[in-house]
């Protein structure tokens, strides 16, 4: 047996690595998220069960998205070796301009319920990073207040059309004149989906003071607090609301909504126009004879009808048919840079993703969605350097497939 003998000061002080005392407990939070799954939990602790899972969840059984993110698990990449990684381009262009990722943060509803900070923190982020961001119809921050909280970002209207085709009007006139540079119509949404988990919280907007929301206040005070003690929770492009999510989306989406809708937004709108929510190369094509210039393949997140073909798979075919025509981004499940990295490789421009920084505004406000963001690009970077990829321009199928 080895003799044994006291270890001198000179062999333990490279082992005695005391970290940086971090006195801010939102830095401490986010610093110990190393993965977008991380920030998933931090907003779970700190935020009530119905502000998160209007977030987490999706429609009735939840089997679409359970099936957007079982493709992405299905990912197998196809690393080149011998090929120089030492600087590594991962920029592009979306809609003509350039990104500096191949990414964009989506239009998200509801977003100052996750965050008092809201769609301001979300775009300030986007600005710094050089990427679009989007400004939902549902959404609970004015277009003109998000463009003057981020001048310099990249804003994308997202349109929900109305009832009222002359309030969707003028929120397209609007977002033309506060700059923003592309409209995204969405058109998965006649009637909304069937999200349980709402129904079974109760959600509304702004929240209801019931028995189970009362109970919640002491679970969560700094939510509540802040809530109680910034500007009122509302629906910025609606004049007033109090009733429940799914009775506001019943009223004012349109179930007549068609084609010729489409046209009748292409002469309202000079810039890009996106239409958000195909899944088949039938719907894209008819979308671009009507002069849309870029289609999401989209399930919505998985929020609206369920088990409905997962994006990840349909993407392939669409991008195929549609060829050099248009451009085709992808939404759905994407909760890792290595899902981005897959998903152009397998023909998308870039990937639209919000539950990602939704989890980060959930635990830390801008900074959580700063998090978000690093996690987000140092992933594709490592990703990128690893398939010994330099450039997101040279990524192609040769780099991702679907194992059956």
């Amino acid at each position: 047996m080895p003799a044994r003998r006291l270890p001198r000061w000179s062999e333990l002080e490279p082992l005695v690595r005391p970290q940086r005392l971090r006195l801010d407990a939102t830095e401490r939070r986010l610093a110990a998220a190393a993965t977008i799954g991380d920030l998933r939990e931090i907003a779970r602790r700190r935020t009530p069960r119905a502000v998160f899972d209007y977030t987490d969840g999706a429609a009735e059984e939840e089997v679409g998205l359970r099936r957007a993110r079982e493709a992405f698990a299905r990912i197998e990449f196809m690393p080149s070796v011998l090929h120089d990684v030492s600087a590594i381009d991962a920029s592009t262009e979306i809609l003509g301009v350039a990104s500096a990722l191949p990414l964009a943060f989506a239009p998200t509803g509801f977003t100052r319920l996750m965050h008092h900070h809201g769609e301001r923190a979300v775009a300030r982020v986007a600005q710094r990073e050089g990427i679009p961001v989007g400004l939902s119809t549902m959404g609970t921050t004015s277009i003109e207040d998000l463009a003057a909280a981020a001048p310099e970002a990249r804003k994308w209207f997202q349109l929900y059309l109305w009832r009222d085709r002359e309030a969707s009007a003028d929120l397209v006139a609007r977002a033309r004149q506060a700059g923003y540079d592309a409209l995204l119509l969405t058109v998965d949404t006649p009637v909304p989906g069937a999200r349980q988990r709402d129904v079974r919280n109760g959600l509304t907007i702004p929240p209801a003071l019931t028995a189970r929301t009362v109970a919640d206040i002491a679970r969560h005070p700094a939510w509540w607090m802040n809530l109680l003690t910034t500007e009122p929770l509302t629906f910025a492009s609606i004049a007033s609301w109090d009733g429940s999510l799914a009775q506001l989306t019943s009223t004012l989406f349109d179930p007549s909504m068609d084609t010729a809708d489409l046209t009748w937004l292409r002469e309202r709108w000079d810039g890009p126009l996106v239409v958000k929510g195909i899944l088949s190369t039938q719907y894209a094509l008819r979308v671009f004879d009507l002069d849309a210039d870029a289609v999401v393949v989209s399930s919505h997140g998985g929020r609206q009808l369920d088990r409905v073909p997962t994006p990840l798979e349909v993407l392939p075919a669409v991008v195929a048919e549609v060829g050099d025509r248009a451009e085709v981004l992808l939404d759905t499940g994407i909760l890792t840079g290595a899902d981005v990295v897959a998903a152009v490789a397998m023909g998308a421009r870039a990937c639209l993703v919000a539950r990602a920084f939704l989890y980060g505004l959930m635990a830390g406000g801008e900074r959580g969605v700063a998090r978000a963001a690093e996690i987000l690009r140092e992933e594709i970077l490592r990703t990128l350097a690893l398939l010994g990829v330099s450039s997101v321009a040279d990524l192609g199928p040769k780099h991702a497939r679907l194992r059956p």
